[in-house]
């Protein structure tokens, strides 16, 4: 009796997430596979093949639309942890019990308004007649005002505004399980600050770093609102193509391809990165 109650409990605790995951993800990939199989013959008449995907490698915009966007999806990770892994260390080692929380909550600031307010949020510092131009124009810096949006530069940065509180928080949570009296070992023994923080802390923090640059090159790659409006006409994010595929163009061959594309393309960066770094998927998640 008492191990039917335990089976049941079991499975009444796993179905709301086995019913997610199957019917919210697994369920719609599949759609979107099979979508992109078929090949439009005539009005409603359908076959299926790889034609789709053809296409798509015979053009050049397409391919390097994706090259591009996954080159600025690591490009933005790179920085993501460059900027956060101080920050996270600050707020696990260093910070005071009592400040840890505050400052965890200013990192969580930006997440309390949509993608959309934080884009448009950028677009009134940023425009030719927006906060930054204007001050910049009465201090006597400049003599005319300057357009700042619509290039690469301020994409990645507020992509890296982004989805750099989802780098933090794995490392947070990494970098407080790791004991103190290792770091005082390291400096005992003769180390340096770069030495130990080669040898000991990144070492340990590695699934945290890992995790970080899962998600966050992840959520890069799949971005679609702040590429579009920060880079403007000239964004060439491939989300955007898969956008004009589906809505502008009606056809849902050629974005359910390019979504299953960019799925595959990004697992494979991710897997690359697994490899590169000696972790795997499972120990990583594990230990975050």
């Amino acid at each position: 009796m008492g191990r039917d109650a335990g089976r049941l409990s079991l499975f009444l605790l796993f179905t709301p997430f086995v019913l997610w995951i199957g019917l919210l993800i697994v369920l719609p990939q599949i759609g979107i596979g099979y979508v992109s199989l078929r090949e439009k013959i005539g009005i409603n008449e359908f076959s299926f093949g790889l034609k789709n995907y053809a296409d798509f490698f015979n053009e050049p915009i397409y391919r390097n639309t994706l090259l591009r966007t996954a080159w600025i999806s690591i490009l933005v990770t790179a920085l993501a942890l460059v900027i956060g892994f101080p920050v996270a260390y600050y707020i696990a080692k260093i910070a005071k019990e009592r400040s840890r929380a505050a400052l965890f909550l200013m990192c969580l600031i930006p997440l309390w308004v949509s993608d959309l307010v934080r884009a448009y949020g950028w677009i009134v510092l940023l425009r030719e007649t927006g906060v930054i131009s204007t001050v910049l124009l009465r201090l006597g810096i400049i003599s005319t005002p300057i357009e700042m949006l619509y290039n690469d530069v301020t994409v990645i940065i507020g992509l890296v505004y982004t989805v750099i509180l989802f780098m933090i928080v794995p490392l947070v949570s990494t970098l407080q399980g790791m004991d103190d009296a290792l770091l005082e070992a390291g400096y005992n023994l003769g180390g340096s600050r770069f030495t130990v923080f080669r040898r000991i802390i990144v070492p340990y923090a590695m699934p945290g770093i890992v995790a970080g640059c899962i998600i966050t090159f992840m959520l890069t790659a799949g971005s679609y609102l702040t590429p579009v409006l920060l880079g403007g006409k000239n964004s060439s994010w491939f989300t955007e193509q898969i956008y004009n595929q589906f809505i502008t163009r009606y056809n849902w061959e050629a974005g359910a391809t390019f979504g299953v594309l960019l799925l595959l393309f990004t697992s494979l960066v991710v897997w690359a990165g697994l490899m590169l770094t000696g972790q795997s998927l499972a120990t990583t998640v594990a230990k975050d």
